[in-house]
């Protein structure tokens, strides 16, 4: 059997159809080997790492209501504290370190100030994905062994090129940052998402071709804060998954 690696991108609450991804895998026996993930691709990766019961995931992530996690602050390098969701992050990882998952996990940030892609694959779960998904002008920056940190989709989408990397003979990746010509722009946070989903766009379509299948569920018509939408958003995730569930079939057999 072929070491199967699986690159998850960044898109906010669109990243909730990385679940409807894994749950289609998971039903049809497709094992996945090694994760590499950012922003809320890292999230999922490594709340399915760590062994959760999907299903239980699922209906967990329906229930999700932004206000419970979500710390406002006075805006100085952002508006959101992020403690509040590290510490979420932390009760359901058990305060574990990512050397402890099931499945190897890299999880992607950036360099604030060098630009670099900075990858972590040890280290406490909550803190580096508290950092991976820490969205320039929305979360507070991360410190972490002495560099700023933020969402690692600013400088890697779907880190395609690490699940390489770490041994896999298939990639399959995932893209749910697409940009939504009708998006409704009203908030500072609509801006700062619109303008990321067009600035990977470009880099993402130059990408493509590094992943053996580029899995890309139709959450187009979802804004990256649709919070609301979930359950749509997960079941996007399981449908792009099937479609393409010959071709990976596919993939499997040739190794």
């Amino acid at each position: 059997m072929p070491k199967i690696g699986l690159a998850l991108g960044s898109g906010g609450a669109r990243g909730f159809a990385h679940l409807g991804v894994l749950k289609i895998l998971q039903e049809h026996s497709i094992p996945i080997d090694v994760i590499a993930g950012s922003s809320m691709g890292a999230l999922v990766g490594c709340f399915y790492a760590f062994g959760h019961n999907l299903e239980q995931l699922i209906r967990l992530s329906i229930a999700f209501q932004r206000n419970h996690y979500l710390d406002f602050t006075i805006p100085k390098m952002g508006f959101i504290e992020g403690k509040r969701i590290e510490n979420l992050i932390n009760l359901f990882m058990h305060g574990k370190n990512l050397e402890e998952l099931k499945i190897p996990v890299k999880v992607m940030t950036t360099d604030l100030q060098t630009g670099e892609k900075v990858e972590f694959s040890k280290g406490n779960i909550a803190r580096i994905v508290r950092a991976s998904i820490a969205i320039p002008g929305i979360f507070t920056p991360v410190k972490i062994n002495g560099r700023l940190l933020v969402d690692g989709g600013v400088v890697d989408k779907i880190p395609i090129s690490t699940v390489r990397k770490m041994g896999a003979d298939i990639v399959l990746a995932s893209d749910v940052a697409i940009v939504n010509k009708k998006a409704e722009i009203t908030t500072v946070y609509d801006v700062i998402m619109q303008s990321l989903d067009i600035m990977q766009t470009e880099i993402g379509t130059v990408k493509e071709s590094e992943s053996d299948l580029m899995l890309r569920p139709h959450v187009e018509e979802f804004s990256a804060r649709s919070f609301k939408n979930i359950k749509d958003i997960i079941k996007r995730g399981e449908e792009e998954t099937l479609r393409q569930l010959p071709k990976i079939k596919q993939l499997i057999q040739e190794h």
